[in-house]
């Protein structure tokens, strides 16, 4: 199976900005998971994490984005992480077949910051990472 970065969609509402996308990964969800949810895995494909609390209200800092709070946590499926300067970016996994799942991105944040190559960018990483 090979993952691809399906076609982005931005939203404008007042000053919030919301980018998804739909990501067709080449791994199941057990494999997917720690790339979303673990520094390690982050670091792979995103960013570096400082801290990291693998539980709803943990801490988490990611560099230039702040510190902030794992806001939605559901082991296997959704991970959430609300930042000081980098808004709120959630990871929402589902199967895909036996041997591929579906990640459902969210990154939603006031005024001007993250574009949609720039995190296209970080999901094509993403999928690379995991077809290798």
């Amino acid at each position: 199976m090979t993952g691809f970065v399906g076609q982005g969609s931005s939203q404008t509402h007042g000053g919030t900005r919301i980018l998804h996308f739909l990501v067709r990964l080449p791994a199941p969800m057990e494999t997917v998971w720690p790339e979303v949810a673990t520094a390690e895995g982050l670091a792979a494909w995103w960013t570096g994490a400082a801290v990291l609390e693998p539980r709803l209200g943990g801490a988490v800092v990611l560099p230039g984005l702040g510190e902030g709070q794992v806001t939605a946590w559901d082991v296997d499926r959704v991970a959430e992480y609300t930042l000081e300067r980098g808004g709120r970016v959630r990871f929402h996994l589902e199967r895909d077949g036996d041997d591929g799942a579906v990640l459902r991105f969210t990154h939603e944040y006031e005024g001007e910051g993250e574009t949609e190559p720039a995190w296209r960018a970080r999901l094509e990483r993403l999928v690379e990472t995991l077809d290798a």
